[in-house]
């Protein structure tokens, strides 16, 4: 039996490597691999797109998930605990973060009325700007991203997405 051409490592064809494996382990249902080796492939592209929108709009991608949450909060504020937890940042990184998006005017902080040990981080209407401007940069990639996809096609992969996220729980 002829072995199947395995691409190298840069072009890394999913196909081929996982014809490649079934020829080397038959007995293996490969299907798992041929679903989540393509949503990293996938979740990998599309790291690099929202980094370049990001970029378009003069944020890097964790500033943007700081403004993102912020636009989105009840009256654009949170505390900087709050917004490390909501997006998986530790606690120094988002001081850093929360520093560099005030320097640039993009949030503004405040003690925290009710805990005076803490502080409350505000979007500012320039930050809310530059969050819009990033959101419709990020928004018209990943429809570029799924253009090969109907409507229904698109709904669909999202009941999926939801059926498997449910049985993870977040990290």
């Amino acid at each position: 039996m002829r072995r199947p051409r395995v691409p190298d490592a840069v072009t890394g064809d999913v196909d081929a490597v996982i014809a490649g494996w079934k020829h080397e382990l038959p007995d293996l249902d490969f299907s798992p691999l041929e679903v989540f080796s393509r949503m990293r492939r996938l979740g990998q592209a599309l790291q690099v797109e929202r980094a370049r929108a990001f970029e378009r709009a003069g944020l890097e991608t964790g500033e943007f998930e700081i403004l993102s949450r912020l636009c989105v909060a009840p009256h654009g504020m949170s505390t900087p605990s709050e917004l490390a937890a909501l997006t998986h940042t530790p606690s120094a990184t988002m001081a850093n973060r929360t520093d560099r998006l005030e320097q640039r005017g993009y949030v503004a902080r405040k003690w925290n009325p009710d805990d005076t040990r803490s502080r409350i981080v505000r979007v500012t209407p320039e930050g809310r700007a530059v969050a819009e401007q990033a959101m419709r940069e990020l928004v018209a990639a990943e429809v570029r991203m799924l253009d090969a996809l109907s409507e229904e096609q698109r709904a669909r992969l999202v009941e999926l997405l939801r059926i498997l996220g449910a049985e993870r729980p977040p990290t």
